[in-house]
C-alpha cells in the first residue's frame, strides 16, 4: 500500500481527495496536515470530509508528518507548494501537485528539485476528460492550422483566485505550440474598449468568475464558415480529486523527475 499524505485536508479539495484516497485499493490515508492555527487541527481527516471517523488527525505542518508517507497530494497554495517540495525534496518523498497559479520561476524550481530529488506528478488539471481535452486540442490545432482563430474561455467559482485558470493557460499552451507559436507572445488575456482588428496569430484567453461554478472550458476554433467548439464541463471536484489517486498510485518507484498526467494516463502518444 501506498501511504499518502493530504496538504489543505480541511479545504474543498482536500476532503475530496481524502475521499478518493480512501476508495483507491492501492493507497492508503496516513496523514493530513493544515497551515498552523487552521481551526481543523486536532480533528479526525475523515470525519472532516463525512467518511466517518478514520484514526487520522489533521495535524500542523508538512513536517509533523512528512515520516508517515511515501507520497504528498497537494492543491493548496502556489507559495505553499513550493515550501512542500524542498520539504519533500529534504526527505525524498513523492508529490502529486494539482496546485494551479505557479509562476515559470516556481515550476521552474519544482522542475529542479523533481529531477534531483524525487518523482513528482504536477499538473494544473488532474481529471482524466481535460487531459483528453488538452490532447484533442493540440489534436485541432494541428488539423486546423494558422486558416482558424483560437479563443479559449474559462468560467469557475467566485472564490478562485487565479486567472485565467491554469487549465485555461494549458489549453493555449497546447495549441500554440501546435500552432508553431509561443502563448508568452500572443495570449490575450482580456479586451476592453477600441482594440482594433483581431490578429491573425493570437489566442484569446478569457475569464468569468461567479457563484459555484466547479469548472468549465470553451475552446473555439472560428473558421470562415463555421466553428468548431470543444467543451468540459465539470460538475463536482471529484473527478479532479479521483485523477490525484490515480498519480499517487502511479508515481511509487518511478524514477527522479517531473511528469503530468499525460504520463499517468499513457497519453504521450495520442
Amino acid at each position: 500500500m501506498t501511504r499518502v499524505l493530504v496538504a489543505g485536508a480541511a479545504g474543498r479539495m482536500g476532503q475530496r481527495i481524502i475521499h478518493m484516497v480512501q476508495a483507491h485499493p492501492e493507497l492508503e490515508l496516513s496523514g493530513a496536515f493544515e497551515a498552523e492555527g487552521n481551526p481543523a487541527i486536532g480533528k479526525d481527516a475523515g470525519a472532516i470530509s463525512g467518511l466517518g471517523a478514520t484514526g487520522v488527525l489533521i495535524t500542523a505542518g508538512l513536517e509533523s508528518v512528512i515520516e508517515k508517507g511515501d507520497v504528498i497530494i497537494d492543491f493548496t497554495f502556489h507559495a505553499a507548494t513550493v515550501k512542500f517540495a524542498h520539504v519533500a525534496a529534504n526527505h525524498g518523498k513523492a508529490m502529486v501537485i494539482g496546485t494551479t497559479g505557479l509562476s515559470a520561476e516556481e515550476l521552474a524550481t519544482l522542475k529542479e528539485l523533481a529531477e534531483a530529488h524525487f518523482p513528482c506528478v504536477q499538473s494544473p488539471n488532474m481529471a482524466v476528460g481535460v487531459n483528453v481535452l488538452f490532447k484533442l486540442v493540440e489534436k485541432a490545432a494541428t488539423i486546423l492550422g494558422d486558416a482558424y482563430d483560437v479563443e479559449i474561455v474559462e468560467a469557475h467559482h467566485r472564490m478562485k483566485k487565479d486567472a485565467p485558470s491554469g487549465t485555461a493557460l494549458k489549453l493555449g499552451q497546447m495549441a500554440a505550440a501546435a500552432l508553431g507559436r509561443d502563448l508568452a507572445e500572443v495570449g490575450v488575456m482580456e479586451r476592453n474598449g477600441i482594440i482594433g482588428e483581431r490578429t491573425n496569430r493570437e489566442i484569446g484567453i478569457q475569464t468569468i468568475r461567479g457563484g459555484d461554478i466547479v469548472g468549465e472550458h470553451t475552446v473555439y476554433f472560428a473558421g470562415a464558415g463555421e466553428r468548431l467548439e470543444i467543451v468540459h464541463r465539470a460538475t463536482n471536484r471529484d473527478n479532479f480529486a479521483r485523477g490525484a489517486a490515480l498519480a499517487a498510485a502511479w508515481i511509487p518507484g518511478r524514477a527522479n523527475g517531473l511528469y503530468t498526467m499525460f504520463d499517468v494516463l499513457e497519453l504521450n502518444s495520442f
